[in-house]
This record gives structure tokens, C-alpha cells and sequence, in this order.
């Protein structure tokens, strides 16, 4: 028997007698609690779910803030979704992958029925599919799957259609960011933004969202690419290792300084696309009035609950253009993650220079103060 017949036979008994694994997983017990390393017990996949190994997986500050409640209050949560992974066994109907498959996780499982998918928006899909029934911990309690992925553990199950097949000789640390925040950034400027050759863009907050917008206004031909921020290393690695062409010092600088200093740099006139990658009040003020007439503003970072952007209707009126939220960056998992995966294997995207440093299971919680401390742009759990 081949290899290929093998795995062949491998998925038709796939589904047949499994039963459930118990792994290794870090949760976040409750809000603001430290979070454990702890056994979780994976059930055998239903017809369309798929039970994946994890190889890698970031950490995301979407994973920080289900730890601190921050999004939902349905604790424990199993954290991750940034990850590379390999399918080790499906459920009866799966027909999207097959065992042995390298995949990207993503949280846009698009349905195909809801009021966007049928609209032709399948980006905006607002019933992507997850896993029929949770995971959970060794005494049965159920955990909630962060972002319905759940993958800083050993194995996670999923729908099919959250699994990405990509180049299996791709990098598995750098392509899982594909997952969200490298995508993100991204796609607010390719995607949500338009950015064209040949246009000026100004990327407000250079994290790792920024730096993933300014490498995608760089890839499609952006001719000034300003990062603005308060951290002078991370506007150095902007311009050395992303792209940017300018970069602007917030530090010490008013709003009215920040906005006067970049448009500045493209003409007095101001940049094409801004792109707000903070989501605070006064990032997303600065990118509102640093745009040219009639440009566009992409809002990426996202806000706090409380957080209030308020302008004069005279001014939202007067400037014209397009306000833009970006969600997920505006992808389509299937159509981006291979594509961008095979562009850094090509040496075209430096997806790679993501990846700071490379840890273990247990060194999660350091990893978000880390973080928080703005030192890294991805740690990424190695499996």
C-alpha cells in the first residue's frame, strides 16, 4: 500500500471508534487570574469537525483580554487562535482537508447562508462555523474557545472549515499569525483601505497590526509609508525591516503636532489612507484629520468599551472620503492565508521578522507582560 492509499484508508476510518484525548491547554480560569497549564480533554470530532496538533501558535492581545474579561465573561476559557496546525483526524462529512494537511486556524469559517454570504460579502460572514460541541476540562467543566479556536494547547478541535490548508514547508511559527493579527493589519491596508501604487499612507500604532499594515502598503506599491508612534525602536524596525519611508516620534508631540507632522511629509496635504492600528481616542482623532480631502481612514486597532471618538458633523462632513472599520482585515482565509504564506516563502512579505521570540506552553503568562510592555511584536508558542 502507498503512502497516499494509507492515509486514504486513514480518512475513511477516520470518524469510526474515536474517542476523546486528553492534552495539555492554557486557560484562563477567571478574570484577571494567572493562567494554567492544565489537562483539557478533547472529544472525538462530529461530522464536521476536525481534530488538529497544534505546531504553533502566537500570542495575540485578543488572548489578553479574554484573560481579563474584556470581551466575555464565559470563563474558563481555553486561549489561542494564531496557530499552525496539523490535521490529525475528521469527522464523517469533512470534505475540506484531509489527515496530514499543514493548516492555518482561522475565525472566519465562512457559512454560505447568511444575509452577508448571500450578499456576495462572504468577508463580512456573520455565522462562521465552529466546532458542534466544546471542549472541556478533566472534571467536565466546559470550557469557551477563544474565538472558537482554542489553540495554546497540544490539540484543539474545530470545524473544517477554520482550517486553512497551506504549504506544509512554510514556516509554522511566522504563517499561524496569518490567523489574526499579521492578517489583520494587512488586510486594512490591501483590503479595507484599497491601497494602490503609487498612493501615500500614514499607519498610527506600530505593533505587530502595524507593522502588518505597513508591509502590505509596502508590498502593493505604496510610494510613502509613514509609521507613527512613541516608541523610536519600534519605528526604526518600521523603516528597517517593514517598509515604512517616514516615520514620525509622537513622543513629547500634542495631537495638533502629530497631524501637522504628517502632513508634513506628504506635501501639506496629508496621506491617500491613514490607518488607525491603537483604536484610542486620540489615535483615531489623528488619523481622522491627518488624511488628504476625500481620504480614507481605516480603523484596525480596536477601541476599548468606553472609548468615544467625537468630531464636529461640519468636519465628518466637510473632509469627506470614507471612514473605515477593518474586521479580520477584511480576508477571506481561503483566498489570503496561501497566498500570503507562499509570498514569504518567496521572500516577498517578511512575515518571519513577525516572530520575536519562540516559547513553550508554560511561559504564556510571562509572555503577556512582555506584551503589554510592548517588547515583542509576536512570542509564538512552539508545540
Amino acid at each position: 500500500m502507498t503512502h497516499s492509499e494509507a492515509l486514504i484508508e486513514d480518512q475513511e476510518n477516520t470518524s469510526a471508534g474515536q474517542s476523546q484525548q486528553t492534552v495539555k491547554g492554557v486557560i484562563a480560569r477567571s478574570k484577571g487570574a494567572e493562567v494554567e497549564t492544565v489537562d483539557i480533554v478533547i472529544p472525538a470530532p462530529d461530522a464536521h469537525d476536525v481534530v488538529v496538533a497544534v505546531k504553533t501558535c502566537g500570542i495575540c492581545h485578543t488572548d489578553l483580554a479574554y484573560r481579563d474579561g474584556d470581551i466575555e465573561d464565559a470563563y474558563p476559557f481555553l486561549l489561542g487562535h494564531e496557530a499552525t496546525a496539523v490535521v490529525e483526524s475528521i469527522g464523517s462529512e469533512v470534505s475540506h482537508v484531509k489527515v496530514g494537511d499543514t493548516v492555518v486556524l482561522n475565525w472566519r469559517a465562512v457559512c454560505g447562508e447568511c444575509r452577508a454570504c448571500k450578499k456576495g460579502q462572504p468577508r463580512y460572514c456573520f455565522d462562521t462555523h465552529n466546532a458542534s460541541k466544546p471542549m472541556t476540562l478533566a472534571d467536565g467543566t466546559e470550557l469557551t474557545a477563544a474565538l472558537g479556536i482554542g489553540a495554546l494547547a497540544e490539540k484543539t478541535l474545530v470545524h473544517e472549515g477554520q482550517c486553512t490548508v497551506i504549504d506544509s514547508e512554510a514556516d509554522a511559527a511566522a504563517s499561524g499569525l496569518l490567523g489574526c493579527g499579521v492578517m489583520a493589519g494587512l488586510g486594512a491596508a490591501v483590503n479595507t483601505g484599497e491601497v494602490t501604487r503609487g498612493e501615500s499612507v500614514a499607519v498610527f500604532g506600530v505593533g505587530g497590526v502595524g507593522m502588518a499594515a505597513i508591509a502590505g502598503a509596502s508590498l502593493v506599491g505604496a510610494r510613502k509609508i509613514i509609521a507613527v508612534d512613541l516608541d523610536a525602536q519600534k519605528l526604526e524596525r518600521a523603516r528597517e525591516e517593514f517598509g515604512a519611508t517616514h516615520t514620525v516620534d509622537a513622543s513629547g508631540k500634542s495631537e495638533e503636532e502629530v497631524i501637522e507632522a504628517v502632513r508634513e511629509l506628504t506635501d501639506g496635504f496629508g496621506p491617500d489612507v491613514t490607518i488607525d492600528g491603537v483604536g484610542i481616542p486620540a489615535t483615531t482623532r489623528q488619523a481622522f484629520y491627518s488624511r488628504d480631502l476625500a481620504g480614507r481612514m481605516v480603523m484596525v486597532g480596536v477601541p476599548g468599551p468606553d472609548a468615544k471618538f467625537e468630531v464636529p458633523a461640519i468636519d465628518f462632513f466637510s473632509r469627506g472620503g470614507a471612514l473605515k472599520p477593518s474586521w479580520y482585515g477584511d480576508c477571506l482565509p481561503e483566498r489570503d492565508f496561501p497566498l500570503y504564506a507562499d509570498l514569504a516563502k518567496q521572500g516577498r512579505f517578511p512575515l518571519d521578522k513577525f516572530v520575536d521570540e519562540r516559547i513553550t506552553l508554560n511561559d504564556v503568562e510571562k509572555a503577556f507582560a512582555t506584551m503589554k510592555a510592548g517588547k515583542v511584536l509576536r512570542s509564538v508558542v512552539e508545540v
